[in-house]
């Protein structure tokens, strides 16, 4: 096997769950569509322009669903701009008041969410339904640990998982009631354990497709080791057919690591793999401002490249032999090889110009 036909990947994840498949717009959801990434806007969402800019920020970083919160008429009355202004498909999400998803639906949005704890009645939610097929419009069932209804409170303190589910299965028990079937749902908790358990279960229960997520997670570091912890697990086991790593942070960094995620796991093409070495006494360059910098201009690089960044003689040279572009940096110089060869040896001062020129060519 040549260098220029490298060995295949092992294979991270079993077969995906054969899920019904349902339509956001024109993002397709479940069966054998790829896993899909979404995010939410943190604006105001009444205030259309700083709405509107969140939005294009996060279809430009690859969200292919955004979730705007629908909290107030201010709200609703913005969404038929954001909905013919953003580019991508928008969901609404929607609490207490099921009038808000009505106004939702004749804005023209591309999936509704609705949260079983607290939208009201089942009336309400067979109101919302015939307002959605007639539309044409799929529901997503979000069911959270922290707003269950307090019908669920005793099955919650004896297994946290179970109610979850059931809170789910229920809601899409009354859906089918009224002749609805085209729903997602998403079993969260702050813990990433019972969110395992609960998609486990209800995967086993039903064909209908999963969002995945943990909720609450944290801030950017602890967020998403949290959700990856819960989500890896789940996608290895073909569970998944929407993500978001709910972060308390700028909401394009939940995009980024949910791409890094799938693709880590061979699910979603995402981003060139950049190779750095974690620095240790032996290094002799700022591994880690040299490995932000190749991340940068490396962004738009197609999936299949890989980049190294070493910083010392002991694996530096074979790492950087074995990438499209290498970079092996020592005190003075710099080797640089490219597909396993070395190709030259620079000064450390003109590494910054070497990068934009070699990266370039790698598009």
């Amino acid at each position: 096997m040549t260098k220029q036909d490298p060995a295949p990947r092992a294979a991270v994840c079993a077969p995906r769950r054969n899920t019904r498949q349902i339509k956001a717009g024109p993002v397709t959801i479940g069966g054998d569509a790829p896993v899909r990434v979404q995010s939410m806007t943190t604006t105001i969402t009444g205030d259309a322009e700083a709405t509107l800019a969140q939005i294009r920020e996060l279809a430009t970083a690859g969200a292919e669903l955004v979730r705007v919160t629908v909290n107030d008429q201010a709200a609703a009355d913005a969404l038929p701009r954001l909905i013919a202004e953003s580019g991508v498909p928008l969901v609404a999400d929607i609490h207490y008041d099921h009038k808000l998803a009505l106004a939702a639906v004749n804005a023209g949005i591309a999936k509704l969410r609705i949260n079983p704890g607290n939208i009201g009645s089942k009336d309400h939610v067979q109101e919302v339904a015939a307002a959605a097929a007639d539309h044409g419009i799929p529901i997503r069932i979000g069911v959270n640990k922290g707003s269950l209804h307090r019908r669920y409170a005793g099955l919650a303190e004896l297994d946290p998982a179970g109610a979850l589910v059931q809170s789910g299965l229920d809601e899409i028990e009354a859906l089918a009631a009224v002749g609805f079937d085209q729903v997602a749902v998403s079993l969260k908790s702050s813990d990433p354990g019972e969110v395992v358990a609960a998609c486990r279960r209800f995967a086993a229960q039903s064909d209908v497709p999963q969002h995945l997520g943990v909720t609450e997670a944290g801030t950017l570091l602890a967020g998403t080791s949290r959700s990856v912890a819960a989500m890896s697990v789940l996608l290895a086991e073909g569970i998944g057919d929407t993500v978001r790593i709910s972060l308390a942070d700028d909401p394009v960094h939940e995009v980024t690591a949910a791409f890094h995620m799938l693709q880590a796991l061979g699910l979603r093409d995402g981003f060139a793999r950049v190779v750095a070495c974690p620095t240790c006494g032996r290094v002799e360059v700022d591994v880690v401002a040299l490995a932000t910098r190749v991340e940068e201009l490396a962004k738009d690089l197609p999936s299949d490249r890989v980049v190294s960044v070493m910083g010392c003689i002991v694996n530096g040279p074979g790492e950087a032999k074995a990438a499209d572009l290498g970079i092996a940096a020592g005190k003075t110089k710099v080797a640089i090889y490219r597909k396993g060869v070395l190709h030259r040896n620079i000064p450390k001062e003109d590494l910054e110009a070497v990068l934009v020129e070699e990266i370039e060519r790698l598009k």
